[in-house]
Formats: C-alpha cells, structure tokens, sequence
C-alpha cells in the first residue's frame, strides 16, 4: 500500500507542477486583463492558498486509504449519506438566509440561535463525511478512465482529485464590438451582487468593454474545484469535465487554450461531450438506480432542466436554447454591420423576453454570449452559428471511441486542423 501511495503522489506531483505552468482555463489573463486587474485585484480569488490546503487534505485521506476501507455497498452508502448531509446544510441555510430577510422578525440573531447550532453540528459532521466521500467517487471516476482507455498501468493521469467548495465567481471581459473572450479574472465567492454589478460598471466605463461576473460550476486547478450540489449526476459530468481540461493541459489543444476563441470553444466543448460520458458510465456502473429512472423515495436528486414558469399555461412552451439562438445570431449580424448600440438595446430587450418567461438572467451583453457560447456540445443556445461546436461534435461521431476521440483532438492546434478532420 505505501509504494502505491508514493508513486500516485509523484504523479500528482509532477502534475500540479505541469498544470501550474501549463494551465490556460480560467486562472490565466493575458492582454487586457492588466487593465482589468486595476479594478479587481482586492476581490481576486486566492488560488495558491485554495490549493495548498486542498492538497494537504488529499495527501491525508491518500495516506490513510479510506475508501478502500469499505466494501462497495458501504462507499455507495457513504455517498447518499454525503448528498443527504449536503442537502440539509444548503436547506438550513435557506432557512437561516430568509430569518435574516424577513422584516417581521425584529431580532434575527436570537430567533436563528437554535437553528445556527444545529448548523454548527451540520457543518462538523460535513468535514469528517466529505473527505471520505470525495475520496470513494474518486476512486470511481479513475476506475471508469481505466476502463475507458484513459489510464496508464491502472492510474489515470493526472489523478482524479477535486474537491467541493465555494466556487469563485469569473469576470468575463468582451470587445463591445464582437462577441470574444478577451480575458476573464476570478473573484472571490462571496461577492454580492450588487459589488458584482458595480465591479462591471466600473471596468465597462473606464476601459469601454463589455463585461459580466458568472457563476461557474468547476474550474479546472488542480485538484480540481466543484461547486456544491445535491445532484448526483451532475457532480459526476463535473468531476469528469474538469479532469478532461487537466488532462488536455498536458497536450497541445489544452496548452492553446487561450490561443482564440475557436480554441477555446474546442476545448470546452470537448470537455462537456467526454464529461457527460464519463458520468454517465460512473453513474452505470456505481449507481445504477440512478441510470434507470429517478427514484423519488430515494436519498438521491437527479438535476432536471427547469420547467416552464405556469405549468397551466396551454400556450406553446417557452424553447430557452432556441430563443437563445436567435438572439446570438441576430446579435453577431447587427455586430458585423457596426451597429454596436442597437444590439445591446436589442439583448436588453431579449433579456426582458427571457425575464417574463421565468430565466432570470442579470445581464445580457456580448460577455454573456463570449462565455456561454464556448459550451456548445449541444446544438442551439449561446453558441449561435459558431460552426466550432458542430465540428467537435462532428469528430466525436466519426470515432470509434471516447479515448479515440480524445487523442486525435487533443493533438490539435487549431480549428483548421478540426475542420481537415471532419471534412468528408
């Protein structure tokens, strides 16, 4: 047992210091991000420190073993223990934010006393359950690269490691006159939003851009950074989404992730088709309650697209990717003819569209579509015509495997390159 644990931590070794050097995805600014970072520097996000301590837990629970302490139905338990325990925590929370909120209760420190104890008791609990839990789906997702062709004597490389915590949230910054990432900044998880709002104001104003603060689900440091969630499925497509962005850092399509918005778009589409795979073999093979249906009954959530605002409503259904669609392609046209201050009027308006029907999008700008519109595994959307994502989708359906895939597009330079691929 310890050799193994030594040889998978000079693995880890090796590639925290690769990704650290390598790394493209959203801890990098290049170009303008310089004058960015004039306004967003005392609201940054801490990388170093986030990943020193997220190591240090990850070399305790290797040290240890614990998931192979367990039998199978016992790491499956612990597991649905995790995902109750965090559901309980995000409810409290809930309860403990609206306390805080309500004008009627005059002294909101005494009326929360009984429920921020039982938090405390839920939050201790969290740190001695989560470890453990990271650790068995851990050894799960490796286990599925493994058997996907994605490994190498049994380890995949890098590791399988990430770790749950508040995400920060990521200034994107866009030309006003075409819609391209020109850099992006991560702040610190517990900007509100109204600090988020004025940060953009400031950056749009001074520097004459378009810019937006999103929440993100993953990022790809490493170990890797997931969000929070009760959604079994969709913590195992992240897990599995981020673990492919370190995996192309080591190779040519990753180094270049910055190198322009097709790029990019490669990359981040790549990511989400292997992604969902992947969850979706893990979920197969480890839960498959789950890949049947959805069990109400159960301890486990499966994440469902939202459903239309009044389901009364007779009226045809509100068709957010197709509605997305047209407002990305109407805007790039309006864009291309120099028509810069009626498009934004027009994505104002849009935004009131999507408003009414029940999608509470802040702000819609060129920086929303520049982010949204890299994630293009799935036709429509954010994306518009971007003829990037359907090429990606493209190659995936002319290889005769996921680890197939992945080869021949990691090995890519650029979107020329795509485009020979999938050409007949």
């Amino acid at each position: 047992m310890p050799a193994r644990i030594h040889r998978l931590f000079d693995a880890v070794g090796a590639c925290i210091l690769l990704i650290s050097l390598l790394s493209g995805s959203a801890l990098v600014v290049r170009g303008a991000g310089d004058r960015v970072r004039q306004y967003t520097r005392p609201v940054e996000f801490d990388y170093f420190d986030w990943t020193v301590d997220a190591v240090w837990g990850k070399w305790v629970q290797a040290s240890i073993s614990s998931p192979f302490y367990f039998e199978p139905s016992s790491r499956h338990a612990l597991v649905a223990d995790y995902l109750r325990l965090q559901e309980q925590i995000l409810e409290a929370e809930n309860r403990l934010g609206l306390i805080f909120t309500d004008p009627a209760i005059p002294d909101p420190e005494q009326a929360s006393a009984s429920l921020r104890l039982e938090m405390a008791g839920l939050y201790s609990r969290h740190d001695r359950l989560a470890p453990v839990a990271e650790a068995v789906l851990e050894s799960q997702v490796n286990a599925v690269l493994a058997g996907l062709g994605l490994a190498s004597g049994g380890q995949a490389i890098p590791p399988a490691l990430f770790h749950i915590t508040p995400l920060p949230y990521n200034l994107i910054v866009s030309p006003r006159d075409r819609i391209e990432q020109e850099t992006s900044v991560s702040l610190i998880p517990d900007l509100t939003a109204d600090r988020q709002a004025a940060l953009e104001t400031q950056v749009d104003s001074a520097l004459g851009f378009s810019s937006l603060v999103v929440p993100v689900g993953g990022i790809g440091a490493y170990p890797t950074m997931v969000m929070r969630t009760t959604a079994l499925d969709w913590l195992a497509n992240t897990i599995a989404h981020e673990w492919i962005h370190n995996w192309l850092t080591l190779r040519p399509l990753g180094i270049r992730y910055d190198a322009g918005p097709e790029l990019r778009t490669m990359n981040e589409t790549t990511a989400s088709l292997a992604g969902n795979e992947i969850g979706l073999l893990l979920i197969q093979r480890y839960y498959p309650e789950l890949a049947a249906a959805a069990n109400p009954g159960g301890p486990w959530k499966i994440s469902l697209p939202p459903a239309p605002i009044d389901v009364d409503d007779l009226r045809r259904p509100f068709d957010f990717r197709a509605e997305m669609h047209t407002t990305r392609t109407t805007v790039d046209a309006l864009l291309l003819g120099g028509m810069i201050e009626e498009a934004e009027a027009y994505m104002e308006v849009r935004r009131q569209v999507f408003w009414d029907n029940g999608y509470a999008i802040r702000k819609l700008n060129q920086a929303y579509f520049a982010f949204y519109g890299a994630y293009a595994d799935v036709p429509g959307g954010a994306a518009g015509e971007d003829p990037v994502g359907p090429a990606v989708r493209a190659l995936r359906d002319q290889s005769a495997s996921l680890a197939d895939f992945l080869h021949r597009i990691a090995d890519m330079t650029s979107f020329e390159e795509l485009q020979a691929a999938v050409s007949p």
